[in-house]
């Protein structure tokens, strides 16, 4: 019997996949359980119609994610934190800084684990700090830490 997996069902399939099973099987497990449908043509057009949906949202969050890194390289964040002897900060300047600061100053919501930022920012100046926009797209956003009067 022809079954569309509608989860990843180990050994067996992944979801959205079309594949030939046993009857038995079909029906007393995968079926009864939820994990799939069985392929009718009018199932196998929802499926299509599905992928091509997807697909679709896909690209669009690609395009978005291009976008926003063309405005997110043009900006920088400026920060103000103490300072001691030569530029050392007292405490560090975190992601999350940076993250409220997006969103305080230029409206942009970034989550704050989307900046890949290895190590706090320990001292004053200019810093390149790359955010993960979408899995292909990644962008480099300018930080510049300020001392605080």
């Amino acid at each position: 019997m022809k079954v569309i997996f509608l989860s990843d069902v180990k050994g067996k399939g992944k979801r959205g996949e079309i594949k030939n099973v046993a009857d038995g099987y079909a029906h007393n497990f995968l079926i009864k359980n939820g994990l799939a449908i069985e392929a009718t043509p009018a199932n196998i057009k929802t499926l299509e119609a599905k992928k091509r949906k997807d697909a679709e949202l896909a690209s669009r969050e690609l395009e978005d994610a291009k976008k926003m890194k063309e405005v997110m390289e043009k900006i920088t964040v400026e920060l103000t934190a103490k300072a001691g002897e030569g530029g050392r900060l007292f405490g560090s300047v975190t992601s999350k800084q940076i993250a409220d600061e997006l969103l305080k100053r230029h409206r942009i919501k970034i989550d704050k684990r989307k900046i890949e930022l290895d190590d706090a920012i320990r001292s004053l100046g200019y810093t390149k700090v790359p955010v993960k926009l979408h899995t292909d797209v990644t962008a480099t956003l300018t930080v510049h830490v300020k001392e605080a009067n």
